[in-house]
């Protein structure tokens, strides 16, 4: 896809993905509801404020392209996975200078990602930064094609669940609505059910495959890219028959409400408001059915490169960007109302961001893992219990 092209054809395919959406004559006022369909095909509604957000933050993207591009052209085409050796560090041998280069380079790359990757090259910085080309290449090449051939006309409880939950997956979109979009999605979401029958098949992947499906063009990268972030960036057991993996990230996650911004943990407490009726759907679709998709692909821009840490950070974010009004609420549907409303007009990915990663503060891996593994002794205690009360249930 890339190697047939040159940079300034790239470049010009870069920017018209980016249209500038032309307001309506009729919408003068920022109480007028438009639509307008987004990079990826998804129609969007909101006021003329939103469609300016939307402008400005494409406006920024194409900057950030130029960044990329100055990069790409004097360190080479895949400068973010080589190692510089710094001029600086002459007189202190090469492996400090090695160490020293591949820190420069993190710390550029990283601040270069929160910025956002620019659409046209996201596809390659996602397989290889995430691991999912190192992944494939363990395999011989034909692994998809064989599994594929391997599953056709095979009837499992997976397969039915997906032939189920494929034309609710992200309905009217105009190429995954379609018998060729659903087949697509269908040969992804059933091949990594057989490549791990431990997962299988949970509902919330088919929303996350379809986005990957949408970014990478190709569904054989789709589907290295599911499994890369199944089996290496996000925890074990999210999306298991239990789901005991999500139920251990939203008591993770509802710990960090409370020690990040605690005035609003102690009024859901108060309201008897429980995190997972937001927080569920947040971390098992990966924020794609709640975010705008250009929104969504800027946080998993950072996932993929530091992995499933970020999902708390943006989780944080939202609740904190709604600080004011949430504390105002006297019921727990307003609360859902509120963050609902919110996520699905934050067309800005750079306040998100920065609220999530700046305002938020620092949260190291090691912290939470910890934090994991205390509640996941906890979890796995109430699912023995309750699997003990169904079964005693049954005997009886």
């Amino acid at each position: 896809m890339y190697g047939a092209q040159s940079k300034r054809e790239i470049s010009l395919e870069w920017q018209s993905q980016f249209p500038m959406l032309r307001q309506s004559i009729h919408a003068r006022r920022a109480n007028i509801i438009v639509k307008f369909q987004d990079l990826y095909g998804f129609t969007v509604e909101g006021n003329v404020d939103d469609v300016n957000v939307l402008n400005e933050v494409r406006e920024k993207v194409r900057q950030q392209g130029r960044v990329w591009w100055a990069l790409e052209a004097s360190k080479g085409a895949n400068w973010y996975l080589k190692p510089q050796v710094s001029s600086l560090s002459e007189g202190i041998g090469l492996k400090s200078s090695l160490k020293f280069s591949r820190f420069v380079n993190a710390i550029t790359l990283k601040k270069l990602i929160r910025k956002g990757i620019p659409p046209v090259l996201r596809p390659k910085v996602w397989f290889s930064l995430s691991g999912a080309a190192k992944k494939k290449s363990t395999v011989p090449e034909s692994y998809y094609h064989d599994l594929l051939k391997a599953v056709e006309g095979m009837d499992t409880p997976a397969t039915r669940q997906i032939d189920h939950d494929l034309p609710r997956t992200f309905p009217g979109h105009p190429w995954l609505d379609t018998v060729e979009g659903h087949a697509a999605l269908r040969r992804v979401l059933v091949a990594y059910s057989f490549r791990d029958s431990y997962v299988g098949y949970c509902q919330g992947l088919n929303y996350v495959a379809a986005l990957l499906l949408l970014v990478m063009k190709t569904e054989e990268d789709a589907f290295w890219m599911l499994a890369v972030l199944l089996e290496n960036v996000l925890v074990n057991d999210c999306y298991t028959n239990n789901l005991s993996g999500c139920h251990v990230e939203q008591r993770v996650f509802k710990d960090l409400l409370a020690k990040k911004c605690p005035r609003i943990a102690a009024h859901l407490e108060a309201l008897g408001f429980n995190v997972s009726l937001v927080a569920t759907e947040w971390f098992l679709c990966l924020f794609s059915k709640s975010l705008p998709s250009e929104t969504t692909l800027r946080v998993w821009d950072v996932l993929f490169y530091e992995g499933a840490k970020v999902l708390f950070h943006v989780a944080l974010a939202i609740f904190k960007m709604n600080e004011h009004e949430l504390l105002l609420t006297h019921q727990v549907g307003d609360i859902i109302n509120i963050l609902q409303r919110t996520t699905h007009h934050l067309f800005d990915p750079d306040e998100l961001l920065t609220v999530a990663f700046e305002t938020m503060g620092f949260m190291t891996t090691n912290t939470i893992s910890k934090q994991r593994k205390k509640q996941e002794t906890e979890v796995m205690k109430e699912l023995d219990l309750r699997l003990r009360r169904l079964n005693s249930a049954n005997e009886k």
